[in-house]
């Protein structure tokens, strides 16, 4: 699945089956099967393919299928606690008006999916998970198949499998249309983001579930989450307890336990948890409860370089994040156990370091210009990172004021049209991208923005195929909250 982008939902009316058409998608003209008529089944009208995104391969026939729900529809070839949860989630997904007994039912019927998956590890998804799947659907009945090499590419299984099926109000049945189908998926790029920005607007629980509720329902499969800005500071933080004195009010904040709660329903539907801390700019909020790691009461920001209590701070915050290792198989670590942790580093305005006496000074003593101290900041923060076993992930303005002396295992993430993409690859860094202001943007807060256009904005537009594009990871859909 070549998903690129968080596109409209495809459900229609609470995730009725009725699924709406990728934009770009081939209509297939179906050609009704010889053995049709043997078979006593109904040929298919000709329909968009319907599994969402676009699977990697595919074909159908031309044959409709009655589906049976029950309470053993779904079934695990072995045992999964995660699968058992995700059977539970999709039969009410799948048949969203229960049981029906319309009276009438075609010969041929399917009574069942079987997910048979190589690897049953429940470890937190990471950047390198396998997510492919096949899934087979005979145009005799019986049993569908579903197999993947993890739990997370059979999560994918299921959510395809319950876009082919739709509910028919006319007769009170559930259908399959075009068997036999033959579904070989596997995602284009393993990075495929929706950020979302609860620093600029507070967003309940509730709403943050429902967000990857959606991006399951489009395989998408990072939450990239900005979670504090200028304007508020709602996390807890333990090493450092003050800082969430910069929420925008005393409730409006996401207590550790709240954190782990969204890093684990995400984990339940094969979505990882990318957290950003944005430094040291769009960090005026960090100044509410602790003045003494920003430059002064009326220059706040970007924080004080000068200051090791600004980086000790930091260092504590990370490794409340990190847990200070590596998460490993069996042994996720930190609140994020995610492999990648952003740092920010965008919109660096050096202007009151310059300007405030103790940090001029310091640039001085160091022999920095106030360039150079902004790089400095920059690396040594993603030295932490690496240090804790975590990716450091950098806005655009980092790559583009230092280039290749950045740590190789920074990840670049380009949302300016100013900078190269394939320089940033060629010197060896891999990369995110969502360009954020252009006629192809993927600001998804432009709504002037068409979704035709979204879709033609190819994450590698303008790299040499082949190896350089192969360290594009992805991309994401932004969603600001200003």
């Amino acid at each position: 699945y070549a998903s690129r982008l968080p596109g409209p939902n495809p459900r229609q009316d609470a995730r009725s089956p009725a699924m709406s058409l990728r934009p770009g998608a081939a209509l297939v003209l179906l050609v009704l099967a010889p053995s049709a008529s043997s078979l006593g089944v109904v040929p298919s009208p000709s329909l968009p393919q319907p599994v969402w995104p676009q699977p990697a391969t595919w074909s159908r026939g031309a044959i409709s299928l009655d589906v049976v729900p029950s309470s053993v529809f779904f079934v695990a070839a072995k045992p999964s606690k995660l699968l058992t949860a995700a059977f539970e989630r999709y039969y009410a997904l799948t048949f969203p008006h229960g049981q029906q007994d319309s009276g009438r039912t075609w010969p041929a019927q399917v009574t069942s999916l079987i997910v048979d998956v190589d690897d049953l590890s429940e470890d937190h998804p990471q950047v390198d998970t396998d997510e492919a799947y096949s899934l087979n659907v005979s145009d005799t009945g019986g049993a569908a198949r579903a197999n993947a090499r993890t739990v997370y590419g059979a999560l994918r299984a299921l959510e395809s499998f319950s876009q082919l099926v739709r509910f028919e109000y006319a007769s009170g049945r559930y259908e399959l249309r075009g068997a036999p189908w033959r579904i070989e998926d596997k995602p284009r790029f393993p990075h495929r983001g929706l950020m979302i920005d609860t620093g600029r607007h507070y967003l309940p629980l509730a709403s943050i579930r429902a967000a990857v509720d959606s991006m399951a329902y489009v395989k998408l499969n990072v939450l990239h989450w900005h979670i504090v800005d200028i304007q508020s500071f709602p996390f807890q933080s333990k090493s450092s307890a003050k800082l969430w004195d910069g929420a925008f009010s005393a409730y409006e904040r996401y207590t550790q336990a709240d954190v782990a709660s969204v890093v684990e329903y995400a984990r339940l539907r094969g979505v990882r948890v990318m957290v950003e801390f944005d430094m040291p700019g769009h960090a005026d909020s960090w100044c509410v409860g602790y003045p003494e790691i920003c430059p002064s009461l009326g220059c706040r920001t970007p924080l004080n370089v000068a200051s090791e209590e600004t980086f000790d701070l930091i260092d504590s915050l990370l490794q409340e994040l990190t847990g200070g290792r590596a998460s490993k198989p069996g042994a996720a670590a930190g609140l994020f156990p995610d492999s990648f942790v952003h740092l920010g580093g965008d919109e660096v305005n050096t202007s009151c370091w310059s300007a405030t006496p103790c940090i001029a000074e310091w640039m001085r003593a160091q022999n920095l210009t106030a360039d150079g101290a902004y790089a400095h900041f920059c690396k040594r923060v993603a030295g932490m990172a690496i240090a804790q076993g975590r990716r450091p992930v950098q806005w655009s303005e980092v790559f583009d004021h230092f280039r290749g002396t950045l740590p190789k295992e920074t990840i670049i993430h380009v949302w300016k049209n100013v900078t190269n993409v394939t320089e940033v690859v060629a010197l060896g860094y891999d990369v995110i991208r969502n360009v954020g202001y252009n006629s192809k943007s993927w600001y998804l807060d432009n709504l002037d923005v068409q979704w035709g256009a979204v879709y033609q904005n190819d994450p590698c537009e303008g790299i040499p195929s082949g190896r350089l594009c192969s360290r594009v990871l992805g991309g994401h859909g932004e969603m600001w909250g200003g």
